[in-house]
C-alpha cells in the first residue's frame, strides 16, 4: 500500500494502526527517494497526528506467552526435520495451526508471562507438543501441487485469484 493511501485511510478512520504505521516506516526505509506526494502525504499524517484528527492506536500491550512457545517448538522440530530430509517446511503455517488448536496464554507484565510460562511448561508442553507434530504431519502429507494461493488483496487481481483457485479445485466437486 503506497503512504498516500495508508494517510487517507488513517484520516478517513481517524486511525492509524500498527500495521500502517509499520507500513510508513518500511516504505521510508526501503531506501528509494520519496516523491513530493509522499511527502505531503506524511506533512497531512504528522498535522493529523498533532491535532488529534488522527490518534495513533499503540501497539500492543500484551503478549500470547502460547505464541513463543509454539514457535519455540515449531522452529526446533521443523530444524530436525529439515536437517534429516529434503523437506521444507513453513514454519509459520505450523505455528499457525497448532495455535488455533491450542489455548491463548495472554499477560501484560514480564512477571504475569513468566507465570504463564511456567504454568504451560507443567501443564500444557505436551498438548504443545502435540499439536505442532501435529501440523507438521499435516504439513508434510499436504502436496506441493502447484496449487494458486491468493496472494494480492486488490479487488479485481483477488476475484480473478479466487477464481483461479476455484477453477484448480472443481475437479474434486463435479458430480458424477
Amino acid at each position: 500500500m503506497s503512504i498516500e493511501k495508508i494517510v487517507e485511510q488513517a484520516v478517513q478512520d481517524g486511525y492509524l494502526t500498527p500495521a500502517m504505521e509499520a507500513e510508513v516506516g518500511r516504505i521510508c526505509d526501503s531506501g528509494s527517494t520519496l516523491s513530493r506526494q509522499e511527502y505531503m502525504a506524511l506533512d497531512q499524517l504528522m498535522g493529523a497526528l498533532l491535532t488529534g484528527e488522527v490518534v495513533a492506536v499503540p501497539r500492543k500491550q500484551f503478549i500470547n506467552v502460547m505464541e513463543e512457545l509454539v514457535l519455540t517448538e515449531a522452529i526446533s522440530r521443523v530444524a530436525e526435520i529439515e536437517v534429516t530430509s529434503e523437506s521444507s517446511l513453513d514454519v509459520g503455517d505450523i505455528a499457525a495451526y497448532a495455535l488455533n488448536r491450542l489455548p491463548p496464554l495472554y499477560a501484560t507484565t514480564e512477571e504475569g508471562a513468566n507465570y504463564q510460562r511456567q504454568r504451560a511448561k507443567a501443564e500444557l508442553q505436551e498438548l504443545i507438543a502435540q499439536q505442532v507434530g501435529q501440523a507438521i504431519i499435516r504439513s508434510l502429507d499436504r502436496p506441493n501441487d502447484g496449487t494458486p494461493v491468493i496472494t494480492k488483496n486488490t479487488g479485481n487481481e483477488v476475484l480473478r485469484q479466487v477464481s483461479t483457485v476455484l477453477q484448480a479445485y472443481a475437479h474434486h466437486f463435479e458430480q458424477k
